[in-house]
């Protein structure tokens, strides 16, 4: 399967200096209750269905309000994908778990959010668990559940709105294999979607990288540090969601999987692919991230040296221009005796006590100049100053 272009990630933003990060809490039972309990987030969005029934024939399409409504399209269609958005209502998902005979154990993990990516099988339903990119601010990820049955695809999601669109699309216009091929198929454009939606981040991931890097080099600033550290904790967050999806879908090729008819397993082959291109890219960027601290460090160590450097120069000039201003500030009057400053009542003493000072510190920064220890880019600098 030919990868297909992207479209020209945006200009990156300026980072800020401080982003408000909220850490998603696992809703979960309290300890010593009974397995497959289900606990709804009471902060969670109500439920809004959407089925998509669709074969070679026709497509219908119609948002519910009753699970049970969905009873009329399974005998009708090749298949029926229900769309869940929201996950606020555990009693609607509960009749949705009898409605398609789903484990309570699975409904348990749906509700809990913070499921990592996994492929678990019971009797004919196969249950998958992938993560959706989700902020732009800062890099978070949703938990998407997707049930695969013998003429059914069940799809929970955290939020209202998501990455399927072009999928839907493709049903509605009976564009490609989906309206021809299975469930198994439907599932395997599912992972698909959610796998190429990684590519434009780690995209702008790598730009900003490159930003970064350029940045550290020309002028380093305060505020460079805090972008490095942001940049790898989403490199992190990347990381934990493709790992494990890599994992569950080398299971299924490995093992087999019935559920996946040998047509899809060639398209999941390809997913397979692409997240192992993923967790490359990953990695390469890490490595270069952490990279940057050094750069950083190396830039600011520079730039201390060229500050300290300076300082020391301008030091050296002003030490014998000191002593001579020292010594002449003493004031010994000459009728004191032979040993006194005799300069004191000459009329040119003050201006050759000048031109004598200034003559220190012209030669001084001449010498310095020839040595290439001051005037970056002058005709005089050496590239490499003498030790």
């Amino acid at each position: 399967m030919v990868r297909r272009e992207w479209e020209p990630a945006p200009a990156m933003k300026k980072p800020r200096q401080h982003r408000s990060r909220q850490r998603k809490r696992m809703r979960a039972a309290p300890p010593g209750s009974m397995p497959g309990t289900l606990i709804a987030d009471p902060n969670g969005l109500q439920p809004k269905l959407r089925v998509v029934a669709y074969g070679p024939d026709g497509v219908v399409e119609r948002d519910l309000h009753d699970p049970h409504e969905l009873r009329e399209f399974f005998p009708k269609s090749e298949v029926t994908w229900l769309d869940v958005q929201g996950l606020g209502d555990a009693a609607l998902i509960e009749r949705l778990g009898e409605v398609f005979g789903l484990h309570r154990l699975w409904l348990e993990d749906v509700l809990s959010t913070r499921q990592r990516p996994k492929v678990e099988n019971y009797g004919d339903i196969r249950y998958l668990v992938v993560r959706v990119l989700e902020g732009d601010a800062v890099l978070e990820t949703d938990q998407i559940s997707i049930f695969l049955g013998p003429r059914f695809v069940v799809t929970f999601q955290e939020r209202y709105g998501d990455c399927f669109d072009t999928l839907r699309d493709r049903i509605r216009g009976g564009k490609g294999n989906l309206r021809s091929h299975g469930p198994s198929y439907l599932t395997y454009a599912l992972l698909d979607a959610v796998i190429d939606h990684y590519f434009p981040v780690l995209e702008r991931l790598g730009e900003r990288i490159d930003a970064l890097e350029d940045q550290l080099i020309e002028a380093p600033t305060s505020s460079s540090l805090a972008e490095i550290h942001e940049v790898r904790r989403e490199l992190l967050t990347l990381r934990r969601a493709v790992w494990p999806l890599r994992e569950a879908l080398h299971h299924l090729l490995r093992d087999g999987d019935t559920a996946f008819t040998a047509d899809t397993r060639i398209y999941l082959n390809d997913c397979y692919d692409h997240t192992v291109q993923i967790m490359d890219l990953v990695e390469n960027y890490r490595e270069i991230a952490s990279g940057l601290i050094d750069v950083y460090l190396s830039s600011m160590s520079n730039r201390m040296n060229e500050v300290m450097k300076v300082l020391t120069v301008i030091s050296t000039i002003f030490i014998p221009l000191t002593f001579v201003a020292g010594v002449y500030g003493m004031n010994f009057h000459p009728d004191a005796g032979p040993l006194s400053m005799p300069e004191l009542r000459w009329p040119w003493g003050y201006a050759a006590c000048l031109v004598f000072m200034a003559a220190i510190g012209i030669s001084l920064t001449a010498w310095f100049w020839r040595k290439g220890w001051i005037f970056s880019g002058q005709p005089g600098e050496r590239r490499h100053p003498k030790p």
